[in-house]
């Protein structure tokens, strides 16, 4: 059975130079060893004067990373004399996405794939190269590249997940360009005259009638009575 390499797909078409150093997917050239995923959540203590502990509140998850050492030789393609190939050739591609690319002025959202089990949306937080071996003539023919990468998911691809819900059934509803509030209490409530309880439930909208995209609105629960059949 084949092998099954590894891959670094770049999501952002502008980064992407065929010619250049930044192609649109990078198979590396030894599948790594190992990884490491590591997720956290921010934690604030609420100190109350004369209690044995302090009471935690959470305030927000915190990013996954994922972390590998990546492996490359070119000793077996060039060998270790005048013919050696530079192992930087392989290398180069994996240190530019940690890099501003000159259209995007970012470095590269980026997809570490590998198999059915590993599909990592994120973009690269650090890339460390360490040379361990040269030819005669000083070319570098072995590397390992220890690469970081932090995870990547924009807010209404976390909310649409994660689908909010208090106790008493309320929701939220990230607003996209285009949305009304009647719009919304239909999708919501199947009846578009019911905007007017979103809009109480939302004293803080700037506009009724014109929507800031990525606004979150409080969707509230309604009696049952009041949806339409």
């Amino acid at each position: 059975m084949e092998l099954v390499k590894a891959i670094i797909e770049v999501l952002d078409e502008q980064a992407i130079e065929p010619n250049g150093p930044l192609p649109a997917s990078l198979e590396v050239l030894f599948n790594p060893t190992e990884y490491t995923l590591n997720k956290g959540a921010q934690i604030a203590e609420i100190g109350i004067y004369g209690i044995d502990s302090p009471i935690l509140q959470f305030i927000r998850g915190q990013n996954e990373k994922l972390n590998m050492d990546l492996f490359f030789d070119t000793t077996r393609e060039g060998g270790t004399g005048v013919g050696a190939v530079s192992v930087t050739s392989y290398t180069k591609s994996f240190y530019q996405l940690v890099k501003i690319q000159s259209k995007t002025h970012a470095p590269p959202r980026i997809r570490f794939t590998w198999g059915t089990d590993l599909s990592f949306k994120a973009i690269v937080e650090s890339v460390q190269q360490k040379f361990s071996l040269f030819s005669h003539l000083g070319v570098p023919l072995r590397a390992t590249l220890s690469v970081a990468f932090r995870e990547y998911r924009n807010l209404e691809e976390q909310l649409a997940e994660l689908k909010f819900e208090s106790a008493d059934v309320s929701k939220q509803f990230v607003v996209s360009a285009g949305d009304t509030l009647s719009r919304i209490a239909a999708r919501e409530y199947g009846d578009p005259a019911l905007w007017r309880e979103i809009a109480a439930a939302n004293p803080s909208l700037p506009s009724l009638r014109r929507l800031p995209p990525g606004f979150i609105l409080s969707i509230p629960p309604l009696d049952p009575s009041r949806r339409l059949s």
